[in-house]
């Protein structure tokens, strides 16, 4: 079984738009957060997928009706608590986080988290950019889409100060960006805008080869790129080529250079940009292979070597020991070193995220 296609079509589109949930807490994460929280992701396929169970009362199971959050010791709801800062999209309007659901009040698809956790970033219903709180509230349509194209999987990309550098706040801000995927007429490609600019016109990211210095290296592919995932302190981007069937890592810090990683597709990088996770089918099921970034580290882990069902669209926690993966009942986890098998966690059908 090959990994989904992410693109939905235009009348699943409509569908998500008449899908909706209820607000099940009465104060947002924000006002409960004892730490950070986690959010539900858009699956991006265009189907509704049930919202996440509460407890018996109508709140997270082991805390009180509507906090927000378990009590300390309490049961996770389906996956998520703030503790484990797992979060689950679904296409709908609710965002299930904190062991609780929030309702952005638009469809959420493919949602991410800005490096220090405090805003979304996602497709909405009319399939725009815009970020949010964690409670849905203070959104920003950060692009318009022109009509014609559909956008999906947006990445923040970040960049800190390097030794030696001396571009300033100023040159780094190039790099406080959001990068997403775009498809249009059948062609896919990567494009950008500044993640604090609402309204901007998104520019295509352009990757290309100049390793060493060397501006004649072949190029890598400028269409069929997707799935872009950023991660590390250098503004680096893993990417996948859907003609291909490769996955790339672009480094735009320094000196920009592009690197085939190998065949795969839904690569993640990292959160200190040393690893990379990626889908690749075998046997008939789609397994989560993890290698190095170093380009003299090619070896290549498959961290589901026994798998009887698909592992997809995979996302690292923050602290870089655990990977979450979509499989077709829900999503589960398992240690990103491959030392335990992966563990059902959620029943909530959808992308999976971590909130930092």
């Amino acid at each position: 079984m090959s990994v989904r296609n992410r693109f939905g079509t235009a009348a699943a589109i409509a569908l998500m738009t008449t899908v909706g949930a209820v607000l099940l807490s009465a104060c947002g994460p924000e006002a409960a957060d004892s730490g950070p929280t986690a959010a539900p992701g858009g699956s991006g396929s265009g189907s509704a997928a049930p919202a996440p169970a509460a407890g018996a009362s109508g709140g997270p199971s082991g805390g009180p009706s509507g906090s927000g959050s378990p009590t300390p010791g309490g049961k996770e709801v389906n996956g998520t608590s703030a503790a484990n800062h797992l979060t689950i999209s679904t296409g709908t309007r609710t965002v299930a986080l904190n062991g609780t659901t929030v309702d952005f009040g638009t469809v959420v698809r493919d949602l991410t988290w800005s490096p220090d956790g405090r805003k979304a970033a996602f497709i909405d219903g009319n399939g725009d950019l815009v970020t949010a709180n964690p409670d849905g509230g203070g959104k920003a349509t950060l692009a318009r889409n022109p009509g014609g194209e559909t956008w999906s999987h947006p990445t923040w990309l970040r960049a800190a100060p390097q030794p030696g550098d001396t571009s300033g706040a100023e040159g780094l801000e190039r790099f406080n960006t959001i990068v997403f995927a775009s498809a249009k007429g059948g062609t896919l490609r990567l494009e950008r805008v500044p993640a604090g600019t609402p309204g901007a016109t998104p520019e295509v990211l352009t990757p290309h080869s100049s390793e060493g210095g060397n501006e004649n290296l072949p190029q890598p592919p400028q269409t069929g790129n997707t799935w872009a995932s950023a991660g590390g302190r250098h503004g680096g981007i893993a990417y996948a080529n859907t003609p291909a069937g490769e996955v790339y890592l672009y480094d735009d810090y320094i000196r920009p250079n592009a690197r085939d990683m190998g065949k795969g597709s839904q690569p993640a990088l990292s959160p200190d940009g040393e690893q990379l996770v990626f889908v690749r089918s075998v046997n008939g099921h789609d397994h989560l292979f993890t290698r190095s970034t170093q380009s003299d580290r090619k070896t290549e882990k498959d961290l589901t070597p026994s798998a009887a069902t698909d592992y997809t669209e995979p996302a690292w926690s923050p602290d870089g020991r655990t990977i979450a993966a979509r499989t077709p009942d829900g999503v589960s986890t398992l240690p990103a070193d491959g030392s335990a098998a992966p563990t059902p966690v959620s029943t909530v059908k959808g992308l999976p995220a971590y909130r930092p």
